[in-house]
């Protein structure tokens, strides 16, 4: 961005030099990259006017014209009457006009800044002396002239400054804006002179017509016009003028041409001109459309609405490219037919021409969010958009709309044919926050008085009201939406009197370091057992494609979409781990990885969840694992999976109970497992339910191009960390005794589970004086049978002496008879 020294200093003083004033900037608002000399590539042209005009014999273009410079040139031959002779080719030179002279010995200014400057001398053309050159916009490096040299005002007065007379003795601030994309009042002229005013310990007042809301003085006509905002998501305000008799050929006054172009604007017509000068001046974009195009657009009503752009939708734009709208995109519409890309750029077929007479003026603010996608999809970065994507506030588009009235009457000749129409669905509340000043100075390290803060904020505009000693309340001005909580006011008074000026002092603190949360720990502890088991830790993004969600099975619309994504790819919050970790098979064993086993310990979020008292999405702690081979092993991989599952749980000191999956039991973490394949897992003594572990459903295992061979779990790690906090102390000494072991085979029904033949034994253990472990052996089933066999190994021990065979015979048959009672089993 370009601002201009001279125009800041037509709303606040600048008394320094502009290197201490370039300095200051950077210190205490935004870096500038340049200072740009603009006044010295115009020192030499001067303000002249063209007293003869005759053809020069001989060429049927070029003119001997005498200019009178009041004589301040020296050293340069003149007439009898004191005129100095210049032969100019420009068509449009006439007797009378002021115009722009490169006297001899001066740079043309557009070569001024190259590597070959070209410098004019007296020189011989056609056999008659010239004397430097009247100068064209072009080569006065202003803009592309339209009809030859640059006819001047004609108020001014021979041998003027140029320079002086346009402002042009002027320096140019390169700004470097990603530093002010939280602050849309900077893209502007006023909003920057507001800044460059409170560094300097100044008070600014905002033009008296800028916060003039009511259209007072408007003389307004009776033609028709209609908006509407199909959806406020997109517009939170949009305001439309019809304006009658513009003149297409006008052009805006040339002091308003020096100082767009001296800012990189390209001056067009006085209507277009009147858009881009308010743009600059104010930071609120306006758009111009022809009221008669749009007309003939929409089928003969002049009717304007704003809607998303459709699927397939074609525009062709201003810049002459035809796009294809998104959904996301926001669209100006006549009627049903797309005219414009909103807050981006026109449409051709509503185009300001020569033969323009009535037209709409456009003012409003669109979805900043919404803006940034189309800028980066259609590869639009034009003035307008950059300022839109900084968030402009709905209130500015009033007063600057009123203001576009005026100066269209003042430039093109045209006057206000209609109300100003309007649509406000969304409208701003006030920022209003209350503290204590001692906080501010805490947090600064400064020793600023109420007085002294109160003026810092009054110099920006800002309302403050003394509640109490000690105690403000300060209201932000309608263009600060970046005014939040009681850090951003903390933040705009030590910036605006420069933090530089705080002396430096270390704060009074405790330096203790604090411990870490126990949940860390164990976090910590988990990944160690993990690890050991011979598991291998990944990080994923916490953010995923709509895609990777839709593969694992999981429901799109209980995930949190992100706003302003940082990539397509990235596009909502993962509502698990598993889909993350999915993503990473295939990749890896394409790499030669065949045979590994990757877990993640995170966080997710998920709408289901819901939101926490604070108003924001509840956060969810998760451990996911899978394991997998390229090639298939013996046995499934569900129990493979489990032996982790019960690797860790026994070392946590958990004592967990493997449960069937009810299969309309459909929430984010069980969806993309088999419930044939998978069980759900409980702590047993809490009858806590910590998570899930088996096999992927077969859709799921082609979606990601699984292997045959794949399972994992995923587990709450939060339910794990309080299942083993409410673990009592359970040591026991070892025995110093012998152990005894016995197999015993049950012959069972088919339907009968392994896990009630252990609850059938587990009743039992308290009538028995006896350390047990239960532990599976093997289960058997024949084919075409209708009954299997499951084996256990029953593990005895005492801790006061060694067992008979009497006491192993008859805990065993407790616990057969148990079992038999239970499960109709036959033991074998």
């Amino acid at each position: 961005m370009i601002v201009s020294l001279n125009w800041l200093k037509k709303f606040t003083d600048i008394n320094m030099p502009v290197t201490e004033l370039a300095t200051l900037i950077g210190a205490r608002l935004v870096e500038i990259e340049e200072v740009i000399d603009l006044g010295s590539k115009f020192k030499d042209v001067l303000v002249v006017r063209a007293v003869e005009v005759n053809n020069l014999e001989g060429s049927d273009h070029l003119h001997i014209v005498k200019i009178d410079d009041s004589g301040v040139m020296t050293d340069i031959e003149r007439d009898e009457n004191g005129l100095i002779q210049v032969v100019c080719g420009a068509p449009n030179i006439a007797t009378g006009q002021m115009v722009a002279w490169l006297p001899p010995r001066s740079i043309v200014p557009n070569t001024y800044y190259s590597n070959e400057q070209f410098m004019l001398d007296v020189r011989q053309l056609r056999g008659v002396t010239s004397n430097g050159m009247i100068a064209s916009a072009r080569e006065l490096d202003l803009f592309d002239e339209h009809e030859g040299i640059l006819v001047l005002d004609a108020d001014l007065e021979p041998g003027m400054s140029f320079a002086k007379a346009y402002e042009l003795d002027d320096y140019l601030l390169d700004i470097e804006n990603k530093s002010l994309t939280h602050r849309p009042d900077c893209f502007s002229i006023i909003g920057f002179a507001r800044e460059v005013a409170a560094i300097q310990g100044n008070a600014f007042k905002t033009p008296d017509w800028l916060i003039d809301f009511t259209p007072n003085n408007i003389n307004k006509g009776n033609m028709k016009l209609e908006v509407a905002i199909d959806d406020a998501e997109l517009s939170s305000r949009y305001q439309a003028v019809v304006m009658s008799g513009a003149d297409g050929k006008k052009q805006s006054p040339l002091w308003v041409q020096t100082y767009l172009a001296r800012i990189g604007m390209r001056p067009i017509n006085a209507v277009v001109d009147v858009t881009n000068y308010l743009m600059m001046l104010t930071g609120q974009p306006l758009h111009a459309f022809d009221y008669d195009k749009l007309v003939n657009v929409s089928g003969g009503e002049a009717n304007i609405h704003v809607r998303s752009g459709r699927f397939g939708e074609k525009l062709e734009l201003l810049d002459g490219r035809t796009i294809e709208l998104a959904n996301d995109d926001i669209v100006i519409a006549a009627g049903n037919t797309a005219i414009g890309l909103a807050g981006a750029m026109g449409g051709a077929s509503t185009v300001i021409d020569e033969n323009t007479q009535n037209i709409i003026v456009e003012s409003a603010t669109f979805n900043l969010y919404k803006l940034r996608s189309t800028q980066m999809r259609h590869g639009i970065f034009s003035e307008a958009i950059t300022r839109f994507t900084k968030g402009q506030p709905a209130e500015l588009s009033a007063p600057v709309l009123i203001d576009a009235i005026r100066l269209m009457s003042e430039w093109s000749g045209a006057r206000c044919a209609s109300e100003i129409t309007e649509v406000y669905p969304v409208k701003q509340e006030k920022i209003i926050l209350e503290f204590e000043v001692d906080k501010i100075n805490s947090i600064l390290g400064s020793k600023y008085s109420d007085g002294d803060i109160a003026k810092t904020l009054q110099n920006v505009e800002f309302d403050v009201d003394q509640i109490s000693e000690g105690m403000m309340n300060v209201t932000a001005p309608y263009w600060r939406a970046d005014i939040n909580i009681i850090e951003d006011i903390i933040e705009e008074v030590g910036r605006l009197n420069g933090f530089d000026q705080i002396n430096p002092s270390l704060p009074i603190r405790n330096f203790t370091a604090i411990k870490p949360d126990s949940f860390d720990y164990f976090c910590n502890n988990v990944r160690r057992i993990l690890v050991r088991a011979g598991t291998n830790e990944v990080l994923t993004y916490s953010f995923v494609h709509g895609d990777t969600i839709q593969k694992a099975g999981q429901d799109v619309s209980n995930s949190y979409r992100i706003t302003n994504s940082i990539s397509p790819d990235l596009q909502y919050y993962r509502q698990t781990l598993t889909p993350n970790l999915l993503g990473l098979i295939h990749p890896n064993i394409k790499q030669g990885y065949d045979k590994f086993a990757i877990f993640e310990i995170n966080k997710t979020h998920s709408k289901q969840d819901g939101l926490t008292i604070e108003g924001v999405p509840v956060e969810s702690e998760k451990l996911a694992l899978i394991i997998t081979n390229k090639e298939t092993e013996k046995g499934t991989p569900y129990y493979k999976a489990k032996r982790i599952f019960d690797y860790l749980s026994e070392i946590l000191g958990l004592e967990l109970e493997y449960r069937e999956i009810n299969k309309s039991f459909d929430d984010p973490t069980t969806v993309p497992f088999d419930y044939r394949h998978s069980a759900n897992v409980f702590d047993k003594k809490t009858n806590i339910r910590i998570g899930i572990v088996g096999e992927y459903k077969k859709s799921v295992s082609k979606s990601f191009k699984l292997p045959e061979y794949v399972a994992g779990f995923e587990i709450d790690t939060r339910a794990m960390f309080n299942a083993v906090n409410s673990l009592s102390n359970s040591y026991k000494p070892l025995s110093r005794y012998p152990a005894s072991e016995r197999d015993i085979c049950f012959k069972v029904a088919d339907n009968v589970q392994y896990n009630q033949i252990i609850s059938a034994i587990e009743q039992v253990l308290n009538d028995i004086e006896l350390e047990i472990t239960i532990s599976p052996l093997d289960i058997y089933k024949s084919e075409n049978s209708d009954a299997k066999n499951i084996t256990v190994r029953i593990k005895l021990v005492s801790n006061d002496h060694t067992l008979t065979g009497d006491e192993i015979s008859s805990a065993t048959k407790i616990i057969t008879e148990s079992v038999i009672s239970s499960t109709d089993a036959v033991v074998i």
